[in-house]
């Protein structure tokens, strides 16, 4: 009986400390991570889950030490800076952006907390940072270069129609780069001798009358530079253009996959997966006026043959030998 007493008495003092101990350790202490999103929770879903998989290789477990706070705008450019105020208020610890138009909206709400971009056109020029080597505030992540990738988008389809003179450019006017994609167009088209066609869509609702219009400037190639807008309405844009019978050349992957002639750019999901690095950085205490600005290494050159066929156009086998992806 005695004996038994004893052991009872040691249970109770053991669970008695066990309980001091467990009350003793700190709570792990859980980051949070803002994502303004120009798009909707399905588009582009992709790189969401990219850079979530990024930042859960590095050792961050959504629920355990991270959690995400991600808004959508649901591509109505009158409602960022709205939720670029509701994530501030949220007390993120670092906020992530794809695009200069989301960049924007976040330079203007604050200035503390730190911003980073995933495949930003035109940092430097707009702005968001002094210089790529050294971003010198609260901005910094990952840029492109989009004049120099216009210029080899626009050459590899003159590749593939050579006979096309009358090349239409669509652009989005909201855009903050859409100056500087504008003018980068207008000299990759002249240096191959082709006529730059100025074609506007802003809006989803504004891409019948932009074909339309690349009717009736009697174009015979169009080019679509990389958007989110476009990325979003991918499908339907795809169907307007396919009745043209023209070539079109893409400025993301995503597009061909839906249908389109072929594109020249950055990986998106690749990028957006890197980007994780940065946050990881800061998270552990960089600070991102320290963190240079990188640009994209890895670019696509992605080729749709059953669209190729459908327009009659033979790709030259030199083309498709440098195709980092052949869709057949």
């Amino acid at each position: 009986m005695i004996a038994r007493r004893r052991v009872l008495l040691a249970g109770c003092i053991g669970l008695l400390v066990a309980h001091r101990q467990s009350r003793g350790q700190p709570a792990a202490t859980i980051r949070r991570v803002g994502y303004l999103s120009i798009g909707s929770k399905a588009s582009p879903a992709d790189v969401y889950a990219a850079f979530k998989q990024g930042m859960h290789d590095l050792g961050w477990l959504e629920g355990k030490n991270v959690e995400y706070q991600i808004v959508y705008a649901d591509f109505d450019v009158n409602r960022l800076d709205t939720l670029a105020s509701e994530l501030i208020g949220q007390r993120v610890d670092v906020i992530v952006v794809g695009n200069a138009t989301t960049t924007r909206a976040l330079q203007r709400a604050t200035k503390t907390i730190p911003i980073v971009m995933a495949s930003v056109g035109n940092p430097v020029g707009n702005g968001f940072v002094a210089s790529l080597a050294r971003p010198g505030d609260n901005i910094t992540g990952i840029a492109t270069l989009q004049d120099e990738v216009l210029g080899k988008q626009i050459g590899v389809l003159h590749e593939v129609a050579p006979g096309a003179r009358r090349v239409a450019i669509v652009l989005n006017e909201s855009n903050p780069n859409y100056p500087v994609y504008w003018a980068a167009a207008q000299r990759a088209c002249a240096a191959l001798d082709l006529v730059a066609l100025r074609v506007v869509a802003s809006a989803p609702a504004q891409l019948g009358a932009a074909i339309e219009q690349i009717v009736r400037q009697r174009s015979q190639a169009v080019v679509v530079v990389g958007d989110p807008v476009y990325l979003n309405e991918r499908v339907q844009l795809q169907a307007l253009m396919q009745a043209t019978r023209l070539p079109v050349a893409y400025g993301l992957r995503e597009h061909v996959v839906a249908g389109g002639l072929l594109s020249y750019g950055p990986d998106l999901v690749a990028t957006f997966r890197h980007v994780a690095t940065y946050v990881d950085r800061i998270l552990k205490g960089a600070n991102p006026a320290d963190l240079p600005v990188e640009q994209p290494t890895k670019f696509e050159l992605v080729i749709n043959l059953k669209t190729a066929k459908a327009l009659g156009i033979a790709i030259p086998k030199d083309v498709l030998l440098r195709a980092d992806e052949v869709i057949q």
